[in-house]
């Protein structure tokens, strides 16, 4: 079955009727958005609210978005079933999911949102999404070391993308990925003979950690 947009299958949806019907029913302006009589051509999104006939088919949805500071030894998952369950922690209620993760050792910024769309924004790599990580290694950082680790390193059959690395002191750097491979920077780490102390993440994008303290959070305008 082919659709308009995603209005028409809202309608469909909802009021279990033909695709021919729920076309038929935004052409004779029986369904309203947010207030204002339907065009055939309306490109509905999720903040917008939908009524026909005085029942709400979409309820208008108001986006959040939060920076909000991981602690170490937190799952990023809202499961509950699941030990030390991110859910668990939150100091505030509301129906988000993370976007991405981070492995329950590292700790840092963490963004939490119910907007769909923000996800493959994030997350694809040819979006380019820059994330800053702080790392602290079990032992001196050679120059060595930091350009194999620029090169990229193979790592689960596959080698990483560029990276840029900056030297903060003998054992601690600041590494810059677009790439969120399963414990990446751990697992290059390793494949050089190095083991990862601490890793923090610090920025995502436009968003920074800023003065956030573990388990503190703030909301964000936009992502």
């Amino acid at each position: 079955m082919t659709f308009r947009n995603r209005l028409q299958y809202l309608l469909v949806l909802r009021l279990q009727i033909s695709n021919k019907e729920a076309l038929n029913l935004i052409i004779s302006g029986k369904v309203l958005v947010n207030g204002s009589i339907a065009k055939s051509n309306c490109e509905l999104i999720q903040t917008d609210e939908v009524i026909y006939e005085g029942k709400v088919l979409q309820e208008a949805k108001k986006l959040i978005y939060i920076a909000f500071y991981k602690p170490r030894g937190i799952e990023t998952t809202l499961n509950v079933a699941i030990e030390d369950n991110l859910k668990a922690i939150l100091p505030f209620e509301a129906d988000i999911f993370p976007v991405g993760r981070l492995d329950k050792e590292s700790e840092g910024l963490l963004l939490l949102t119910n907007d769909g769309t923000v996800y493959d924004k994030i997350l694809r790599n040819e979006n380019k999404t820059e994330k800053d990580y702080i790392v602290q290694v079990d032992k001196p950082i050679t120059s060595e070391f930091l350009e194999t680790m620029s090169d990229g390193i193979v790592i689960m059959g596959k080698k990483t993308l560029p990276c840029q690395l900056i030297q903060i002191d003998d054992f601690a750097f600041k590494i810059t990925l677009i790439q969120g491979l399963n414990r990446q920077i751990r697992r290059m780490c390793y494949k050089l003979d190095y083991e990862v102390l601490s890793l923090k993440r610090v920025r995502i994008g436009d968003v920074n950690l800023e003065n956030l303290k573990a388990g503190e959070y703030r909301i964000l305008e936009v992502l």
